[in-house]
């Protein structure tokens, strides 16, 4: 099928920390929000790419509205992309990057050569989030390092899984029952050219978060902060008695809301870790059920 054109809300920000409280405002479940930064220049870019011309109106008045919450000015422009030039642009902004002791995030169209014990993921995201950069995808590829230096027959379920770059990170890692999910179909059609990409065959889905019936012995939920609390209960149901979850996409002033969501649900904060204004923590699921 050729891929369509489509077209391109813009807005060009200050920073990458108005980008991430933009972010944090926007509606995720209304359209996918994608931050650039420039690796030469930094200039920081909030694009949403649209299939459907009729949905720019509604984007730009929310960009706008979250741009005014958040104090941050917001110049927006609107342009018609071609499907070509899209697949394009990635490689201004995408190139290998080693981003936690043992995983690096190889683009598919840069050579690279593994070193011995290196676990390398060949990536083109598409237009799902995750490529390696962001400090929510970062934080969680490092826990995930840490717990693949345990049991590796413990089963993954990478829940919001984009564009699969944690779930194949954890195959690459030696993980060997892996698989996830995300409610954005798009998402998951890139998840699994980019399992294929990589040699490996992991089932991704389309679901709800609400709607998991999934369990894991390690969960992953890079998963804005207001989802992780509003669905806290379904997203700890999923972590098996024993088991580890790893929760991201959380401003860190938002953390101590998210923190006491889990733990009411059953759940024991490890360690967190702050990458520039995102917490990300490592929590545990107590056999037994007792914190």
């Amino acid at each position: 099928m050729k891929p369509k054109d489509l077209t391109v809300v813009s807005a060009a920000l200050p920073s990458s920390e108005a980008a991430d409280v933009l972010l944090e405002l926007l509606d995720a479940d209304a359209f996918t929000p994608t931050i650039w930064e420039d690796v030469e220049t930094h200039a920081v870019r909030l694009d949403v790419f649209l299939e459907d011309a009729s949905q720019a109106d509604g984007v730009e008045q929310a960009i706008r509205s979250a741009g005014a919450l958040a104090g941050v000015e917001t110049v927006l422009t609107r342009e018609s992309l071609p499907a070509a030039d899209w697949a394009e642009a990635w490689k201004r902004f995408f190139h290998v990057e080693r981003v936690s002791e043992r995983v690096t995030i190889r683009p598919s169209w840069e050579p690279y050569a593994a070193q011995p014990g290196e676990a390398v993921v060949t990536l083109d995201p598409g237009m799902s989030f995750g490529t390696g950069r962001h400090p929510t995808t970062r934080a969680c590829l490092c826990f995930l390092d840490d717990l693949a230096r345990g049991d590796l027959s413990r089963p993954v379920l990478d829940m919001g899984c984009g564009s699969g770059i944690l779930a194949i990170a954890a195959r690459k890692l030696g993980f060997t029952h892996v698989r996830g999910f995300d409610y954005d179909p798009d998402a998951v059609v890139v998840a699994r050219e980019n399992a294929a990409l990589n040699g490996e065959e992991i089932p991704f889905g389309v679901q709800e978060l609400s709607a998991n019936l999934d369990q894991g012995a390690v969960v992953l939920a890079n998963i804005l902060g207001p989802v992780l609390i509003t669905y806290a209960a379904e997203v700890a149901c999923a972590v098996l008695p024993g088991g580890d979850l790893v929760a991201s996409g959380i401003l860190d002033s938002l953390y101590p809301e998210v923190r006491a969501a889990f733990e009411a649900q059953g759940l024991r904060e490890v360690r967190s870790i702050l990458i520039g204004e995102w917490r990300s923590g490592h929590f545990v699921r107590p056999v037994g059920g007792v914190a």
